[in-house]
């Protein structure tokens, strides 16, 4: 099985001294479970769902085999929720709904929800979007797991995001989400269903 995580810095770990982010933690945990995956962590700093639309198709397009089924897990909305480089929630609901469709001929799609900030103006903001956005997911049938209220409640969370830029957790932080997506029943499915695409 082939796995590819699209995101924003979130997805690819920025602030993680071990270099290995929530993603890098789920993929470790996957082979030491003994499941055969290859997986290409493919979130970019300062993405937003308009930069991920605009590339997602060629980069997974080039990392698949036809003997293999793809799999794309997306997770993003916080840049689009930050004032500076942000983007009404039209467009950000208008990008996921492209993204989504048009993820279903290159394999199934699993979406992972933003995670809060240190201050409460880019919270209502990225809250916002993710409501939105699990709702798209429930029309289009993709499932969506909403991993904000449970970060917003924990203060080790909150206690790395005040530490650092506000955007990102540490270690801790990292973990916290990798243990939401490892737990969850959709990613647990795929992965005791490798043979179908």
């Amino acid at each position: 099985m082939i796995l590819c995580f699209f995101g924003d810095s979130i997805t690819n770990g920025v602030g993680d001294p071990q270099a290995l982010g929530w993603v890098g933690r789920l993929l470790a945990a996957t082979k030491a479970a003994g499941h055969e995956v290859t997986g290409y962590n493919l979130g970019v700093r300062r993405h937003s769902s308009a930069a991920i639309l605009a590339r997602f198709e060629a980069e997974a397009g080039c990392r698949g085999f036809d003997d293999q089924p793809l799999r794309l897990v997306f997770s993003f909305g916080v840049v689009d929720a930050l004032p500076k480089a942000g983007l009404p929630l039209a467009e950000t609901m208008a990008n996921t709904r492209r993204i989504l469709e048009r993820s279903r001929p290159l394999g199934q799609a699993l979406f992972v929800g933003p995670a809060p900030a240190a201050d409460q103006r880019s919270n209502e903001a990225i809250l916002q979007r993710a409501q939105a956005i699990a709702e798209c997911c429930r029309e289009l049938g993709v499932p969506y797991l909403d991993i904000f209220p449970e970060l917003r409640a924990s203060e080790l969370y909150l206690d790395e995001l005040a530490g650092g830029d506000g955007i990102h957790p540490g270690p801790a932080g990292y973990s916290h989400i990798f243990r939401l997506v490892n737990a969850w029943d959709a990613w647990r499915a795929w992965l005791e269903t490798p043979s179908v695409k």
